[in-house]
């Protein structure tokens, strides 16, 4: 079954880390896509850029509104996920304990529901 591991994080911190600190986190993110890919579970996974770099678009009585930013302010930012293709939850929450993210943001888990399923 797959998952959604969506990876939440307050972006001031990662700003607020050393050249130093920034290289051990790439690191320890690669360590885990590795992992993922030695397993064989993982199916896609990337970075988001920014929230203050998004467009949120909506319709508004037939209308398209088009907004530069984020819809709504928050501390935790969407920032990455992966995809992945496990036996069951168990296994999912896992490898989302796994995740780096897990120790300075959230990891949600989350499956997902193919078009066309009930």
């Amino acid at each position: 079954m797959e998952y959604m591991l969506l990876l939440y994080s307050d972006p001031t911190g990662f700003a607020a880390l050393s050249p130093a600190q920034v290289g051990e986190a790439m690191a320890s993110y690669g360590a885990y896509n590795e992992a993922l890919q030695k397993a064989g579970v993982m199916r896609s996974s990337s970075r988001l850029r920014p929230a203050a770099m998004s467009t949120t678009v909506r319709l508004q009585a037939g209308k398209t509104e088009v907004l530069n930013g984020p819809y709504a302010e928050t501390r935790e930012q969407l920032g990455g996920y992966f995809l992945i293709d496990v036996p069951d939850l168990d296994a999912a929450l896992s490898w989302a304990a796994r995740c780096p993210g897990a120790s300075h943001g959230v990891v949600e888990v989350r499956p997902i529901w193919p078009m066309g399923a009930d």
